[in-house]
């Protein structure tokens, strides 16, 4: 048990300084789909920290186009990566050990099911913000895909929790909703004041 919780203390000190493997991941990921000329856009966990909300994730999620992984894999399956399992979104960097979860531009947050929220195309400039050469999912971006996720898949609660921290960590106004695609803007005004409930200011 003693070692487990030592374990966990070292991953978590090895993520927020920025040396756990997953950032070695990303950056051997930007730098065989720059290679190749493929837009990507980091999401989920990493993305959410990147715009202020630090929690702990062990894997990577991005944005790609569908034809631009499939181009991918069959150029670099085998090669230091491994899809997840036989027919698998997700791959494998078998060099780190980190997982690769791919969220395809056009498709559905949450249930998948039709909804006006999509997923992005990762060529879109409008959409991405640049730390040392990686691209990040921008703010309203993340937001967006947050609130659509938790919306259909209630189970997703990280999604909505996610939202509140982001809120709270970038001091967002309510008018930030007036930037989000309005099939959101209800459960944004809810987890908005739930912000400021737990923050002491509503």
């Amino acid at each position: 048990m003693i070692q487990r919780k030592r374990s966990s203390l070292l991953h978590l000190d090895e993520f927020f300084m920025g040396t756990a493997p997953l950032f070695q991941t990303v950056k051997r990921l930007s730098k065989t789909l720059g290679e190749m000329q493929i837009p990507f856009v980091i999401s989920g966990a990493m993305a959410v920290n990147y715009h202020g909300h630090r929690r702990a994730t062990q894997d990577v999620d991005i944005l790609m186009r569908r034809e631009d992984l499939k181009i991918f894999k069959d150029e670099h399956l085998g090669r230091g990566w491994l899809e997840k399992f036989e027919g698998s979104k997700g791959f494998v960097d078998t060099i780190h050990q980190v997982p690769v979860d791919v969220l395809i531009a056009g498709d559905f947050p949450g249930d998948g099911k039709p909804k006006p929220v999509s997923f992005p195309d990762p060529s879109d400039d409008k959409i991405i913000e640049f730390e040392d050469g990686l691209p990040y999912l921008t703010l309203q971006k993340v937001v967006e895909m947050k609130l659509a996720c938790g919306m259909s898949a209630p189970e997703r609660l990280q999604d909505f929790a996610d939202v509140i921290s982001l809120v709270k960590a970038n001091g967002l106004p309510e008018s930030f909703g007036g930037t989000l695609n309005p099939y959101v803007h209800d459960a944004w005004i809810d987890l908005w004041k739930r912000a400021q409930i737990t923050s002491g200011e509503y």
